[in-house]
């Protein structure tokens, strides 16, 4: 199985007239399958060698951060990616040990290397196809201002790569693997995203509660972090699976007998539902970590739910924050929000679904909190600056553990309080 996705990435031959071989950028960059000829080699070459042209043509000549997830496409996409990026001497940041990244610790690095810098700026691009089966690849572009990059350049890019692709990539740049690997610089996600995780959520308040916690990251890239956090003995982390296996055979199945690592499915969360008793709070990130799963004695927490749990909470604990700052939510997101956020006297921030629309936001730190209805979120930090501009799914399962602490609710007796004071939703 795993042998036959890989051998497929390499000898199947997607033909660009074909819509659904073509190179295809949705709201989250291009996914897509080895075997059904929709994310194979020469998708990636095509891609690489475009976002390299895009950069170019937008004036990034900084570093670019690359990660990738456990997923069995990733590793081969990644190999690929770092061979036409150095072809064309690109500087690139890798994990140590060429190890998987998450997502938002991509989005950190760059914002953080960038911070004070208005030239040479840095991007990065990580390969992911998010929770999709493990027979799926994916690849995205992530801009200077450290989240998805927005239509105009997905639309460049996209159609600069399928260029490529009706060329059959003959015009792309790449040298040996053995020579990219040699150029490489290793940048330390985990240690810096850890080391500044304080600045976003309050660590010591959730030290001294007492909370036992466990974590399920669903063999994906969070399992690094919540490692590193766990080293602290007084956030009393326990990691309730730590296997990493690019088949995901450990995953239960979803609601149609696929295997999805969907944190926000109950069948995907069996596993951590099964034993909810033994903590009082339970934790899940999906492959790339860019998505939470929160579960507590009631068992899993509607993503659409605790993002209004968090806002509500958010307003009246971040006293640095500034009264001018907007809430962000998808237009799908519950209609419990508009209310959460009128009672603060805030302004509500309406967008399309699609992380990418609360980049601007973010980076420019007038969105303090910015949640989509797919289990996505991300939010400023104490201070009231940008945090990360992607979705960071291991901040909103801390920031759970946080609310519990200082309130002594969880986030479901939460829930339950707002809609006793705002009424059900309409959604």
């Amino acid at each position: 199985m795993l042998n036959t996705w890989i051998d497929a990435f390499y000898s199947i031959k997607p033909d660009a007239h074909t819509p659904a071989q073509a190179v295809s950028f949705g709201t989250s960059g291009h996914r897509g399958s080895s075997l059904q000829a929709s994310f194979n080699e020469l998708h990636i070459l095509a891609i690489a060698q475009a976002v390299v042209d895009y950069r170019q043509q937008a004036d990034i000549s900084g570093p670019l951060f690359l990660g990738f997830d456990t997923h069995a496409l990733s590793r081969p996409a990644w190999d690929v990616v770092l061979q036409v990026l150095v072809a064309n001497q690109i500087a690139v940041q890798v994990a140590v040990e060429q190890g998987v990244t998450a997502t938002p610790l991509v989005s950190r690095a760059i914002l953080s290397y960038n911070a004070q810098r208005t030239s040479d700026l840095a991007d990065g691009l990580i390969i992911t196809p998010s929770h999709n089966p493990p027979e799926d690849g994916g690849i995205k572009y992530n801009t200077p201002d450290g989240g998805p990059a927005d239509t105009e350049a997905t639309t460049w890019i996209e159609a600069r790569a399928n260029q490529y692709l009706l060329n059959q990539c003959t015009e792309v740049k790449r040298v040996s693997q053995q020579e990219a690997l040699s150029q490489v610089q290793e940048y330390d996600y985990v240690a810096q995203y850890v080391a500044e995780l304080e600045q976003v959520v309050n660590l010591e308040v959730i030290r001294q509660s007492g909370l036992k916690l466990g974590v399920d990251p669903m063999g994906g890239t969070g399992l690094v972090v919540w490692q590193a956090l766990a080293l602290d003995p007084a956030l009393n982390i326990s990691l309730v699976n730590t296997s990493q296996d690019a088949t995901f055979a450990f995953m239960p199945p979803d609601h149609d007998g696929r295997i999805r690592m969907d944190c926000s499915s109950p069948a995907a969360m069996a596993n951590l539902l099964a034993i909810r008793s033994q903590f009082d709070l339970s934790f899940a990130n999906d492959p790339d970590a860019d998505r939470h799963g929160i579960v507590d004695a009631a068992g899993l927490m509607n993503p659409n739910h605790f993002l209004c749990v968090c806002v509500d909470y958010l307003l009246t604990h971040r006293p640095e924050w500034s009264a001018e700052l907007k809430i962000g939510k998808t237009l799908v997101t519950s209609s419990l929000m508009d209310r959460v956020v009128a009672a603060h006297g805030r302004e509500l921030y309406e967008v399309p679904v699609g992380f990418k629309w609360f980049v601007a936001g973010l980076h420019q730190s007038w969105l303090a909190f910015a949640g989509e209805e797919s289990a996505g979120a991300s939010l400023l930090t104490f201070a009231g600056t940008t945090w990360t501009t992607d979705k960071d799914g291991i901040v909103l399962c801390l920031l759970a553990a946080e609310i519990t602490a200082v309130t002594g609710l969880t986030p479901s007796l939460y829930y339950a309080k707002l809609t006793a004071q705002h009424g059900n939703p309409h959604y």
